[in-house]
């Protein structure tokens, strides 16, 4: 005997949160919790075709085929040290500063941002490279690991960015928008890092003290010259997109063949490590694609059992001011985004949220951010906050679970400062997608 959708969706959503606290992967909890739900509700048989079909369907995307290529051009500039050129570069010239190997810190990790698309491949990167020069520098624990946290999360929005590259799936936008969008609030944000580190080092100079030598200027021109990599990944990229040349997916790979010219022009093209780098982005691309895989058998039980056209015209009949939902909206994001990450958090809310957030009047491009915004703030948010554990794990100093937390504090007030400026201003983020489509 069929269950009504409403009891299948408590015992499904159960499952799923039971399968989280037990220490299951995301995207197989989401999956099993979605087969179950369709099992109760529409019967043996439809579940079992959703269960053959939506693998394939879910994942033979040509657009989902710039994920891996955006996730390996990242791994091969890691692998080629742009980013410790980028650090060389920024601490040459910003190490002088108040707080300036923080600021050093939020510099390069915005820069390789635009190479990576990764916010915890860059949380871990930087940390083995920034932690140890922060605090041999006699820099306080609290403001090194929360600037290296809080800098990761800046590739969740600036291009290329596979968070970007979701949503845009998800609600059927422009890809190539999407991308372009997140580049002045993914600008704008690292310089509210930069003022806000300025302002905690001035306030305690003791946690942030000055470096004794003083760099000459031929020194940092110098720096400079090394920078060439990610300025001709970023203008292969984003350039190419922004130009018209070719779409998204034609970029990744093109950025892709890109970086892996840079490795063999540096000479660091070894067996193995390439082989170790090819095999981190398959790794990294298949836990992307496994919870694609669970939150679409997870959508489809809730669209095959009609409970989110039920949701979303309940919500709509409330008739509240478009405000209204808009914050039901961004908390919904944040309390969600303690325990679940980002993707996964995506594609189990945005279904039922994004129809209601178009019929209020929001521009899909902007929502698209704020929702990115709302996944950066995700992650350095206890209780789970993945990119303070990888800066935790990732560390090579001493270093506890609540000094990150600590740290990251200053900085989730940062991105809310920035989050309310895209709110009061949406030209920050419709006006250069607007010049280019």
């Amino acid at each position: 005997m069929l269950m009504d959708p409403g009891s299948a969706a408590i015992i499904a959503i159960s499952l799923v949160f039971f399968l989280l606290v037990a220490g299951v992967h995301i995207g197989v909890a989401m999956g099993l919790g979605g087969i179950l739900g369709m099992y109760l509700s529409v019967g043996h048989f439809a579940a079992m075709a959703q269960v053959s079909t939506v693998p394939f369907a879910s994942v033979n995307n040509f657009t989902l085929a710039v994920i891996p290529l955006f996730i390996l051009m990242g791994s091969l500039a890691t692998q080629a040290k742009l980013t410790t050129d980028l650090y060389k570069a920024a601490y040459n010239w910003f190490s002088r500063l108040p707080g300036g190997l923080a600021m050093t810190t939020t510099i390069a990790s915005a820069a390789f941002g635009a190479a990576s698309g990764s916010t915890m491949v860059n949380a871990a990167v930087f940390t083995k490279m920034a932690m140890p020069e922060m605090h041999a520098a006699g820099y306080d624990k609290r403001l090194s690991s929360g600037s290296i946290a809080s800098a990761g999360v800046l590739s969740a929005m600036i291009p290329p960015s596979v968070l970007m590259v979701v949503y845009a799936i998800t609600t059927e936008q422009s890809v190539g928008r999407m991308l372009i969008a997140g580049l002045i609030p993914g600008i704008m944000t690292a310089f509210i890092f930069l003022a806000g580190i300025y302002v905690w080092a001035k306030m305690k100079p003791h946690h942030a003290p000055a470096p004794t030598r003083e760099i000459p200027m031929r020194e940092k021109i110098g720096s400079l010259k090394n920078t060439w990599g990610i300025i001709l990944l970023f203008t292969l990229v984003i350039g190419g997109i922004y130009g018209g040349y070719f779409i998204p997916t034609y970029a990744g790979a093109v950025g892709a063949f890109g970086a892996f010219l840079i490795v063999l022009f540096k000479r660091r093209a070894s067996k193995s490590a390439m082989k170790e780098t090819f095999l981190e982005a398959i790794l990294a691309s298949s836990t992307i694609f496994m919870v694609i895989i669970g939150g679409m058998l997870f959508a489809r039980f809730l669209t095959y059992t009609g409970l989110i056209g039920t949701v979303s015209d309940w919500l709509i009949a409330k008739d509240l001011s478009p405000f209204t939902y808009l914050l039901a909206f961004g908390l919904i994001f944040l309390i969600m985004g303690m325990f679940i990450e980002p993707i996964a958090m995506m594609i189990m809310i945005l279904p039922v949220m994004f129809p209601v957030m178009m019929a209020v009047g929001y521009d899909p491009i902007w929502l698209g951010v704020v929702v990115i915004k709302m996944c950066e703030i995700s992650l350095i948010t206890p209780p789970i906050g993945l990119n303070v554990f990888v800066v935790r794990s990732s560390s090579p100093v001493p270093l506890r679970l609540e000094e990150v937390f600590a740290g990251v504090t200053p900085f989730i007030l940062m991105e809310i400062v920035a989050l309310t400026l895209l709110i009061m201003f949406p030209a920050i983020v419709t006006w250069l997608p607007s010049l280019t489509y």
